[in-house]
C-alpha cells in the first residue's frame, strides 16, 4: 500500500483519509496466530493462506520464524522479522493475538448520530451506561427537545444539525467534536450489551498495532426473529461479516465493514465520510482508509446488537437502496464493486458447461491446473516435472479443480444479483441454458442455509435469499442508470490464475 493521503472525488466533493503508516512494522512483542486456512509447506519453507489465496516461499530463518511463532513465540526486534509479521498479517494467512484490554485504556468518544429515532436511541444509549464521553449528534430531528432529554437522562452531550444532512454528515459533526485519539461510531438503531466487559474491550486491544486505523465488531440482531422474515434476517444480514476475523479490504473474505458499529484511530479518519453519499458512505470510508496505508481489521469476538429491519417493504427498500451504492463505490474504488471475479481458465470451463459441453471444460480446467503446478514449482522449489503428490501439484488441484468447482456459488450469486435481468430472457430463448442456470442461482442460498442452519425450512430461506438478491440487483440497475456506468454489472477476468497472487519472499535472512 502505498504511503500518504489517498483523494476521491465524485460530483465535486473530495474527501481524504489520513495519511496512513504504509510499511509500518510489526511491534517488537506483537503475537500471531495461523488463519485457520494457513498452511506449511516443504519443511516450513513455503507458507500459503490467506483470501485470496497468496503463497509465500521463505528463507530458512524465515520458516524458522514463523514456526516459533506459530507456537506462540512474540515477534522478535528485528526489522527483518517484523516486516515478515506485518506480511503475513497483511495477506491474511496470520492473525494477531489479543492478549487482552492495553493496561491502559485509551480514551473513546462514542459518537451516536440520529434523527427522531428517541426509543431506538433511549435503548441505545443505555447500553453505553459507564462511558464517560458520549456525543448524540442529532441530524436535524423534528422534536430537538425531546433528543436532548434523552440523552440528559443517559448523561451524553448533544450536538445539534438544524438541517438533516445524513449519517455520513451526522459522523462527521461527531468526529469533529471529538477529543480523544479513538472515536467509536455508533448507529442509534444498535443495542450494546450491558456489563464491563464490552464490545469496546474486545476491540481496543487491535489498537495496540499502529499501523491499525479502524476495527469492527460483527453485527448480530438484538432479538430473536420471530416472524420469517426476522429469521432469514437474523442469520443472513448484510450487516454480518460472519464468524472469523479478517483484515478488511477490497477482495479479502471481509471485504467492507458497516459503519453501524465502527470504531477508528482520529488521526486515520482524515475528513471523515463522504457527504455527498447517503448510502454506502462506511464502505467509500474504509476503503479509504486501506488505500492510504491504514489497516481495517473485523473482529467477530465483538458483538454489537442490532435492531434489524424485519417488515417486508422497509427490509426490501433498504436492500434496493444498498443497491444503488454500486455505482458510486466503483467510480470512486475502479474494479472494487463487480459482480463477479475469476480467472479466464474458470470463465471457459463453466462457459463450456452451461453450453452442454462439460468435457471441454474438464479439458481446460486439467490444462489449467497443469501450467499452475508448473508454475508453482517454481516457488516451492522443486524440479518439474513433478509426481502428482508434490507439493506443487496439491496446491495446483486445490487452487485450480477445486476453484472452479467453488466457483459455482459467486457465479450464482452474480446471476441472482445482477444479471437476472439478462440471464431470464436468456433461459427462455435458450431451452439449453435453463436447467444450468436455475441449478447456479439455487446453489448459492442451499448452500448458505447448510452453512448457516438458521430457524428457518430451507424453501422459506431460499425464497427469502431471492427476494435480498433481487431487492440489491433493482438498485444496481438503478445506479447504473443514474451515473451512466455499466461497470458495476460487467465481471473481472483475470489470465493465469492471478487471483493465486503468488508471492516469492525470503524472509529474515
Amino acid at each position: 500500500m502505498a504511503n500518504g493521503t489517498s483523494r476521491h472525488q465524485a460530483e465535486g466533493v473530495a474527501v481524504s483519509a489520513g495519511q496512513g503508516p504504509g510499511d509500518e512494522l510489526v511491534p517488537a512483542g506483537f503475537r500471531l496466530r495461523p488463519d485457520p486456512g494457513a498452511r506449511r509447506l516443504a519443511d516450513g519453507t513455503v507458507i500459503t493462506g490467506g483470501y485470496p489465496v497468496r503463497v509465500l516461499r521463505l528463507s530458512p530463518a524465515g520458516a524458522r520464524h514463523v514456526a516459533s511463532w506459530w507456537e506462540g513465540a512474540p515477534v522478535p526486534g528485528n526489522p527483518k522479522a517484523r516486516a515478515l509479521a506485518r506480511r503475513l498479517l497483511d495477506t491474511g494467512i496470520a492473525l494477531p493475538v489479543l492478549d487482552g484490554s492495553p493496561v491502559e485504556k485509551p480514551a473513546v468518544t462514542v459518537v451516536v448520530p440520529v434523527r427522531d429515532r428517541h426509543a431506538e436511541l433511549t435503548r441505545c444509549l443505555a447500553g453505553l451506561q459507564g462511558e464517560p464521553l458520549v456525543i448524540v449528534v442529532d441530524d436535524g430531528s423534528r422534536d430537538p427537545a425531546a433528543i436532548r432529554s434523552v440523552a440528559a437522562a443517559a448523561g451524553a452531550s448533544v450536538v445539534r444539525r438544524p438541517v438533516n444532512g445524513g449519517p455520513a454528515a451526522a459522523r462527521n459533526t461527531g468526529l469533529a467534536a471529538a477529543q480523544t485519539p479513538l472515536v467509536a461510531f455508533l448507529d442509534s438503531d444498535c443495542v450494546p450489551g450491558p456489563g464491563p466487559a464490552n464490545w469496546l474491550d474486545e476491540l481496543l486491544p487491535h489498537f495496540a498495532d499502529p499501523a491499525v486505523g479502524a476495527v469492527a465488531p460483527r453485527i448480530v440482531p438484538h432479538e430473536a426473529g420471530r416472524t420469517w422474515l426476522a429469521r432469514y434476517e437474523g442469520a443472513s444480514s448484510t450487516l454480518d461479516m460472519g464468524r472469523r476475523p479478517s483484515i478488511v479490504r477490497p477482495g479479502s473474505r471481509v471485504p467492507y465493514v458497516p459503519g453501524a458499529a465502527l470504531v477508528v484511530r482520529k488521526e486515520a479518519a482524515g475528513t471523515g465520510f463522504a457527504e455527498d453519499m447517503w448510502v454506502g458512505e462506511d464502505v467509500d470510508f474504509v476503503w479509504r482508509l486501506g488505500a492510504s496505508g491504514w489497516r481495517v481489521r473485523y473482529e467477530p469476538a465483538a458483538t454489537m446488537g442490532h435492531q434489524h429491519r424485519v417488515r417486508l417493504r422497509e427490509w426490501f427498500g433498504r436492500r434496493k437502496d444498498y443497491g444503488t451504492s454500486a455505482a458510486a463505490l466503483e467510480l470512486r474504488h475502479p474494479g472494487a464493486v463487480r459482480p463477479f471475479y475469476a480467472s479466464v481458465w474458470t470463465a471457459v470451463t463453466w462457459l463450456a458447461a452451461a453450453l452442454g459441453h462439460p468435457e471441454a471444460g474438464a479439458v481446460v480446467t486439467g490444462a489449467g491446473t497443469v501450467l499452475l503446478a508448473r508454475r508453482l514449482a517454481q516457488v516451492t522449489g522443486e524440479t518439474w516435472p513433478r509426481p502428482a503428490g508434490s507439493a506443487a501439484w496439491r496446491l495446483a488441484v486445490r487452487q485450480a479443480g477445486g476453484g472452479t468447482l467453488a466457483a459455482a456459488r459467486p457465479l450464482g450469486s452474480a446471476i441472482s444479483r445482477t444479471w437476472w435481468p439478462v440471464a431470464l430472457p436468456a433461459a427462455i430463448a435458450v431451452r439449453r441454458l435453463r436447467l444450468p442456470l436455475a441449478a447456479l442461482v439455487l446453489a448459492p442460498p442451499l448452500l448458505d442455509w447448510l452453512d448457516r442452519r438458521p430457524p428457518l425450512d430451507p424453501a422459506r430461506y431460499v425464497a427469502a435469499r431471492l427476494l435480498d438478491d433481487a431487492g440489491f440487483s433493482v438498485g444496481v440497475w438503478q445506479g447504473c442508470v443514474e451515473r451512466g456506468t455499466v461497470r458495476p454489472l460487467l465481471p473481472v477476468l483475470r489470465g493465469r490464475d492471478r487471483h493465486l497472487c503468488t508471492v516469492i519472499y525470503s524472509g529474515p535472512g
